[in-house]
């Protein structure tokens, strides 16, 4: 069967409260007065990664459990509105969602709302299968019904990835997606030793290619058992939010690997995106075009291929 879709995002789907702090960390006090005003929004790891990937040109499908409430009616129009293909089944304890305090650094600590997933929860299997078969490739959020896709989708013989997000290298419920991906991107936020985590990733996984990404320090990519350290770009405006980076790295990265790109490009147009995702405020749900992030790496590797 050929391929219709060149990215089938799983999980991820939610809604953020977004409330700008003074600093971080965000002193006790009985109230505080914050500017800009307390917005509400579309937008969680899946879906940073559907629109990224969807406005860097690739066929871009995402499914995920979506309450039947107002917040996942912002999912559902948000989708339809960049004209992302969603499929979204009932999840039963309302749609995903977090509260998000930015700092005017633009950094971010974010506040789950773990009450809306139940054990029982699951994607269905024949959904899962049938949308796999006609994808070149298959991103997996790290969330509780995504784990239970994996075996489906390794049968169906589709590529993947996932972000750890800030694993520590420890946490068991992390290791199914770590040993399960092709490409696994992590932070090193919680990592005492990054490339030990790194290497254990491959020895004990299906992983070809690692990277950790650092913020402001870049990211480590390791791929063929090198280990190498990728710049940081410089984001073409003001850094106002490092909400959703992560995920517009995953993105870019994703672009220049099923371009068939070797792996240091692929970090570089990871970088690019991530980048220019630090320049949107978290209120919007922006995307670094193909155009623009093709320019952009060109401009930093004069001699590369466009």
């Amino acid at each position: 069967m050929s391929a219709e879709i060149d990215v089938l995002v799983l999980g991820g789907a939610g809604v953020d409260t977004i409330v700008y702090v003074p600093g971080l960390p965000l002193p006790y006090a009985d109230s505080y007065m914050v500017r800009p005003g307390i917005e509400t929004r579309a937008g969680q790891s899946g879906d940073f990664v559907a629109l990224g990937v969807h406005a860097l040109g690739l066929r871009t499908h995402h499914l995920d459990l979506i309450g039947d409430d107002h917040e996942g009616e912002l999912v559902r129009a948000l989708h339809r509105d960049r004209g992302i293909p969603l499929t979204g089944f009932r999840q039963p304890g309302g749609t995903k969602r977090a509260v998000n305090l930015v700092d005017p650094e633009g950094r971010r600590l974010s506040l789950y709302d773990d009450s809306r997933s139940r054990e029982a929860d699951r994607l269905p299997e024949e959904t899962v299968r049938a949308l796999a078969r006609t994808s070149r490739h298959a991103h997996v959020v790290i969330t509780h019904p995504c784990a239970h896709t994996l075996p489906t989708l390794r049968e169906a013989g589709v590529t993947l990835s996932t972000d750890l997000h800030n694993w520590d290298g420890e946490n068991p419920y992390h290791e199914r997606f770590a040993y399960a991906a092709d490409l696994v991107f992590l932070s090193t936020t919680a990592l005492p030793d990054p490339e030990r985590t790194m290497r254990r990733i491959v020895e004990r996984g299906r992983a070809e290619v690692v990277v950790a990404t650092a913020g402001a320090d870049g990211a480590y990519l390791l791929a063929d058992g090198e280990m190498t350290h990728i710049p940081a770009v410089t984001p073409p405006a003001p850094v106002v939010d490092s909400n959703g980076a992560g995920d517009a790295f995953a993105s870019g990265f994703l672009l220049g690997r099923l371009a068939g790109e070797p792996p240091r490009r692929c970090a570089l147009y990871g970088a690019v995106a991530g980048a220019h995702a630090c320049t949107v405020p978290a209120t919007r749900a922006d995307a670094i075009s193909r155009e623009e992030l093709l320019a952009r790496a060109g401009e930093l590797t004069p001699t590369a291929r466009p």
